[in-house]
């Protein structure tokens, strides 16, 4: 599996993951979007090693 994709994967899962707490009326430097932030970054590394392996 390729870097790059673990990458890509951690950078659109974590910049989504920040923004769903302003959705519902949070601020961008909440600790909800942090916690938004490393769980969607997880999560968009998950997806893609899913997905490639």
């Amino acid at each position: 599996m390729d870097k790059r994709l673990v990458l890509f994967g951690m950078f659109v899962g974590s910049t989504l993951g920040a923004y769903v707490p302003v959705w519902f009326g949070a601020s961008t430097f909440s600790f909800s979007s942090v916690l938004g932030t490393f769980i969607g970054g997880i999560l968009g590394i998950w997806i893609i090693v899913k997905l490639f392996s």
